[in-house]
């Protein structure tokens, strides 16, 4: 029987969305924030944030296949990983489906979203949490990119909440100019950078802030039913140029040879190469090369 109880984002002030939930499964204030797990009817279980929607078992898949696979695949021969963020456990499972990756180092701030998600959200993870290439750390990301040697990952993977509260640190000067510091000579970042319709201040402030440090900066897209408000985007600061531009064949032969395509939902080679063909409304927000 549905229930009368309802949860409802509080992301923006005038828009939103809001979920019926079947059943409430946890709701702990940590040392950083209000985490809420429940049943929905139509999403599976969902994780909330300080009122914001993070994930759902039902479309997780657009956003960790996008924000994984793009810049593992368009990179070709990552070793050594870190992901900053992604308590859920869904970014790590997808690094490690890449066998070419020796380490995948993980730094999450709120070791809370970590315990939750391996009890209210076991599948998203799968069995990545134990996997000897994984190191999690529940530390501060930001302490970890600033204490690690020069040149120590091919590619950083950050999976946060918007700009506000816990999530703001990684966006700024200091955490880009150390992430190129600790990247290798092709090297690069990507990081949500929110629905643009509704939050373009968020890609053109971080855009401008990577520029600084990367010689390459752009976007992609993907369109994650749960972030409403249109595609999203995920930005991408590179010391290659090329990695973005590269053909579809050499993506899919990559892929292939990963065993990759075979287990997406949402990911192809078309899909990853077009993703980066930005609509002028998005496209205007990013610096001018």
């Amino acid at each position: 029987m549905p229930t009368d109880s309802w949860i409802n984002e509080t992301l923006y002030e005038a828009w939103g969305q809001r979920f019926r939930v079947k059943r409430e499964l946890a709701r702990v204030q940590s040392d950083f924030q209000d985490i809420a797990i429940f049943e929905s009817e139509t999403h599976g279980r969902v994780m909330v944030l300080d009122g914001v929607i993070q994930i759902t078992e039902g479309d997780e898949f657009v956003y960790q296949e996008m924000l994984t696979h793009v810049p593992l695949l368009a990179h070709g021969a990552a070793e050594n990983v870190l992901i900053i963020g992604a308590g859920d456990g869904g970014v790590l499972r997808r690094v490690l489906q890449h066998p070419n990756v020796k380490r995948a180092v993980m730094v999450e701030i709120d070791g809370e979203v970590i315990r939750l998600s391996k009890e209210f959200l076991p599948g998203i993870a799968g069995d990545a949490w134990t996997d000897q290439r994984a190191q999690v750390i529940v530390g501060d990301g930001i302490d970890y990119v600033k204490k690690a040697p020069d040149a120590a990952f091919d590619a950083i993977i950050v999976d946060s909440t918007d700009p506000i509260g816990v999530g703001e640190v990684l966006f700024t000067d200091d955490f880009y100019q150390n992430s190129a510091r600790i990247l290798t000579s092709r090297g690069l970042v990507v990081n949500q950078c929110g629905v643009p319709f509704m939050q373009a201040d968020e890609l053109r402030d971080t855009s401008v802030r990577r520029r600084k440090f990367f010689p390459h900066v752009t976007a992609y897209v993907a369109a994650v039913p749960t972030y409403v408000g249109g595609f999203m985007t995920l930005g991408w600061a590179a010391k290659d140029a090329s990695l973005s531009k590269l053909p579809v064949e050499t993506i899919r032969q990559r892929a292939q040879q990963a065993g990759i395509e075979d287990r997406t939902q949402y990911w192809t080679p078309e899909i990853h190469v077009g993703a980066f063909n930005l609509p002028p409304y998005i496209a205007r927000h990013l610096p001018r090369a």
